[in-house]
Parts: C-alpha cells; structure tokens; sequence
C-alpha cells in the first residue's frame, strides 16, 4: 500500500479506497500466478505488480470528474476525455508486464493447424 501512495501521489483521504483496491489487486494477482508460483517466489515483483493494478482501479474510480448539468431529462458533461481510462488502462498493462513472467497465459489459444 505504501509503494501505491508513493507511486501514485494518493491523498489522505483516498487511503481508504486504496487499501481496498490493494486487497483486491493481491487477490487477483495470487489467483493469476502460474501453478506452483507463489508471490513470495516473484520478489518485489508482486508488491510493485500489485500496487500498479491498485492505482489503475483508483484511476479507473476517478474516470469521471467533469461538471454536470441536468435539467429535465437533458443532462450535460463537461470533462471527460477519456484520459483517466487510458491512464488506468495503462497502469492495468504496467502491473501485467512487470508479473508476466509469473502468470498464467490468459490470451492464447491453439485450435490447431491444417495439414
């Protein structure tokens, strides 16, 4: 949790959801971990893989923080970019690449060859 703060520049008042989000990534990323590999066999490793996927979840949170402006069933929204889901999206890419090594393959698929 301390590696996300400081990665991250998290404020006091976001700690909470981030000590969540930091539970959650563990628990994801132990699960995602190759038979026979454990966190502890990843080093530092799963710590900084981890707090990467913590910031992307509190990134993610925060994808919407424009104005708004509703009046009757018409409502208008002012900043929103998209930046803070690239952004997350990015951080998610970072904390697989830095665990790839350790986890399970997850996007491949052999259906054979013709011959």
């Amino acid at each position: 949790m301390a590696l996300a703060r400081t990665l991250g520049q998290v404020s006091e008042d976001q700690m909470p959801v981030l000590e969540t989000l930091c539970r959650a990534a563990e628990q994801e990323m132990t699960g995602r971990l190759r038979d026979g590999v454990t966190p502890e066999d990843c080093g530092q490793a799963f710590a900084l893989g981890c707090a990467w996927l913590a910031l992307a979840g509190l990134t993610g949170g925060q994808a919407y923080g424009g104005m708004e402006f509703t009046a009757g069933s018409v409502t208008i929204r002012e900043g929103e970019s998209g930046e803070e889901r690239e952004r997350s999206a990015a951080l998610r890419l970072q904390a697989e690449m830095v665990l790839g090594p350790y986890l399970k393959d997850r996007h491949f698929v052999f259906r054979g060859v013709e011959g």
